[in-house]
């Protein structure tokens, strides 16, 4: 179990989340650039390490009433793709990415060959496609199966090999 510092300390990596400190040594981290009336996606992050992140009806996860999902044994990983899936949710991401107030770069010109991109299509044999995202809110790699995360990486060889690995080519 990541200890209260740490999940501090990725929560506070996400630039676009707003820090506010509430009763009994507990945080919250609120997403101000929301478009929905719901701002909060870290709920009660507590000195004990339990915590909540806004999950709503997101696929794969156990919400309880209010969206919520319980962190308290989540991995680095699982924390930090949790956390971009709500910001996501709550900056009305679709499939569709990118562009002024939804706090996803717009992909750049494809680059030289070898080059990554903000953004690349991966697709395997059976013609599934994955877009592999660059995330400068945090610097990491992002790869999604539509609207659900797949997986996050820290650097672009990390998430090329990852693809390859799993039979995807880039796409164009």
């Amino acid at each position: 179990m990541l200890s209260f510092e740490q999940k501090l300390a990725i929560a506070d990596s996400f630039r676009e989340l707003s820090r506010k400190d509430v009763s009994l040594g507990r945080v919250n981290y609120h997403y101000e650039a929301s478009v929905q009336e719901k701002k909060t996606v870290i709920y009660h992050l507590h000195p004990n390490g339990n915590g909540f992140v806004y999950a709503g009806e997101l696929k794969g996860y156990e919400a309880d009433a209010k969206g919520l999902v319980n962190i308290r044994d989540y991995s680095e990983d699982e924390l930090r793709a949790l956390i971009a899936q709500s910001i996501r949710l709550l900056g009305g991401g679709s499939e569709s990415v990118g562009g002024a107030g939804t706090g996803v770069p717009e992909p750049s010109a494809a680059g030289s060959e070898g080059e990554p991109t903000r953004e690349e299509r991966w697709r395997n044999a059976k013609r599934q496609e994955l877009l592999l995202q660059w995330e400068e809110e945090d610097g990491m790699w992002y790869v999604f199966a539509g609207d659900n995360l797949d997986t996050v990486w820290e650097t672009y060889d990390e998430a090329r090999e990852y693809l390859e690995e799993e039979g995807f080519s880039r796409v164009g």
